[in-house]
């Protein structure tokens, strides 16, 4: 079948009554998460690693730290016990930082029904590997591909979390996983649509971070809408280029996982990656940018494994280069907008997609120029 999204329809909050899940994670996005979780209808235990904030969820439905203002479902049941948490979960969504999800995973492990499927909401790679983080989950836990899956899209939390109206994808290699996913994540506010794209759908949310890790620089320098614009579109290219050469499906990257969720954490005030890269902008260090955001941004960590990846497939990408080269302290950050636009002397396409490889990446590209024939 076609990788495009599929929309599954809202408003299946009776089908999802009885329905067990977890989510690992209690920062902006867990909590966020679990909220559209309770609000779809699912029964929901959301796992905080410090007691106190598990304790502060499940008495006073608030989570201060990350999601301040906002009031969460009186169904939420939060603990800071892996048992309890995933005491017959079907679905386990994992929202915790790409560095420590191998970890998590080796934690929860002992208490995992051999059905559930695990889904991870994290945009990152793990650097030790380059691996994405679906691949962490079939290499630490062995498990099939039936049973691992990823939801992405425009997801600020904040926003979601006070119920203003968006999307996401949710992907599986298996459609029918994708589709008992996304039901259990489609509350009124918060449409679910799915895919069997898993490689698209889940770089186009690790890739979108470093492009907005750029947009946030010049931000931070002072560099205007038209600056900010081609870094957008020109970024989107080399997401593409990655990610078709990697094996995906050029439609998951002008969908919700990959051109949607790019303008998203491009433009957004609250986008952790946008803040990041506008305090270094401004002058900052890394650590101090850490300091002042007390969040992981997930695209300074994803750079160097990402174009580890990019040098092995023979990819270009100049921006992405360009931020790690301003995080290296190798360029100025007010160089790196100049730079976009005198990367080469000699005028070149907007997009051309990188000779396929070998094996499966060369059969994939062959597969899509036949049906676009």
């Amino acid at each position: 079948m076609s990788t495009a999204s599929i929309p599954v329809v809202t408003g299946h909050r009776s089908r999802n009554r009885g329905r067990k899940v977890a989510v690992i994670g209690s920062g902006s996005w867990g909590t966020t998460f679990a909220k559209v979780l309770c609000d779809a209808g699912c029964e929901v235990t959301l796992w905080a690693r410090r007691p106190e904030v598990a304790n502060e969820i499940q008495v006073a439905k608030r989570n201060s730290q990350y999601l301040p203002g906002i009031n969460l479902p009186k169904s939420l049941k939060a603990t800071s016990e892996l048992a309890e948490a995933l005491s017959g979960a079907r679905l386990v969504f994992l929202a915790v930082p790409s560095q420590t999800l191998r970890q998590n995973l080796l934690d929860i492990e002992p208490y995992l029904d051999r059905r559930s499927v695990l889904v991870s909401l994290v945009k990152g790679v793990e650097k030790s590997t380059t691996m994405r983080m679906s691949e962490v989950m079939a290499d630490a836990l062995d498990l099939d591909p039936a049973r691992i899956a990823v939801v992405s899209g425009p997801n600020i939390a904040l926003e979601i979390a006070k119920e203003q109206p968006t999307g996401a994808v949710a992907s599986c290699a298996d459609l029918g996983v994708a589709q008992e996913i996304a039901m259990a994540a489609s509350a009124p506010y918060f449409r679910t649509y799915v895919n069997t794209d898993v490689v698209g759908t889940e770089l186009g949310g690790v890739l979108k971070n470093l492009i907005a890790l750029a947009i946030g620089i010049v931000d931070g320098v002072g560099y205007g809408e038209n600056t900010k614009a081609a870094i957008i579109t020109r970024g989107l290219a080399e997401m593409t280029e990655f990610s078709v050469v990697s094996g995906a499906d050029t439609a998951t990257l002008s969908g919700l996982a990959g051109l949607g969720d790019l303008i998203a954490t491009c433009q957004s005030p609250l986008s952790r990656n946008n803040t990041a890269g506008r305090l270094i902008g401004q002058g900052y260090t890394q650590e101090e940018t850490r300091e002042q955001m007390q969040q992981v941004a997930e695209g300074i960590t994803s750079v160097h494994p990402v174009l580890e990846l990019a040098r092995e497939r023979g990819i270009v990408m100049p921006i992405v280069e360009q931020v790690q080269m301003v995080l290296n302290g190798t360029m100025a950050p007010k160089n790196l907008g100049p730079h976009l636009a005198t990367e080469d002397a000699v005028p070149q396409p907007e997009l051309s997609l990188a000779e396929p490889g070998p094996g499966r990446w060369r059969r994939l590209l062959d597969r899509l120029k036949g049906t676009s024939a």
